[in-house]
């Protein structure tokens, strides 16, 4: 693997920086979107148990807080209600949407970037095609100026053969995983999204039967 890295040029060196960004992204979305971690089956159900006949006390608000991100918004809805025991349903309402917009943001976290190295790795595979097609055309005109000769030099020949080829398929291959893993876990936020808008939805309801 080391060789054809050396074969391939310095222009290879940031594909390399960003198939590991790449892989330390997908990793640490594979860890952070888990569905215990963002929005519980039963989660739901359970805050509306422990609050049939009243909001609950502010030690279990802290830990549905704790407990997800779908928690964090619905124990934004108890917060709400405590601070507050006759706020209005648009204001309650608005207060879980804030809660809801800043759960998105943090399912969102380093898709942009996961996306920008999608975008970015075939530039950076077709820039060191270029700096190899350069060098490949120096080696020629280098020869010719030199003895007349139109074989050129071989060996400078085939380091920018090298260079031009193994920038673009490494290009490929870092864009091609990272486009696929970002388009994966776009779905997966989107799905995230429309269980904890439903979820709040249904919470929303709940929580103007405990308003006073």
């Amino acid at each position: 693997m080391f060789s054809i890295i050396q074969a391939a040029g310095w222009p290879i060196w940031p594909l390399v920086a960003c198939s590991v960004l790449a892989l330390a992204l997908v990793i640490e979305r594979f860890f952070s979107l888990k569905t215990e971690k963002i929005a519980p089956p039963k989660l739901l159900a359970e805050a509306m148990t422990v609050s049939r006949t009243g909001v609950p006390a502010p030690d279990v608000v802290s830990q549905l807080e704790q407990n997800s991100v779908l928690g964090q918004v619905l124990a934004s809805g108890f917060r709400a209600l405590n601070v507050n025991p006759r706020i209005s349903e648009e204001d309650l309402r608005s207060m879980l949407e804030g809660a809801g917009r800043q759960a998105a943001h943090k399912l969102e976290r380093y898709l942009a970037a996961l996306a920008t190295i999608a975008s970015a790795a075939p530039l950076l595979g077709l820039l060191g095609t270029v700096i190899g097609m350069i060098e490949i055309f120096g080696s020629q005109a280098g020869a010719g100026s030199a003895g007349g000769s139109v074989g050129g030099n071989p060996a400078q020949l085939a380091q920018g053969i090298s260079i031009a080829l193994y920038n673009t398929a490494f290009g490929l291959m870092v864009a091609i995983p990272a486009l696929i893993f970002w388009r994966y876990f776009r779905a997966q936020v989107d799905g995230y999204l429309l269980t904890m808008e439903l979820a709040s939805e249904q919470f929303v309801r709940h929580l103007n039967t405990l308003r006073k």
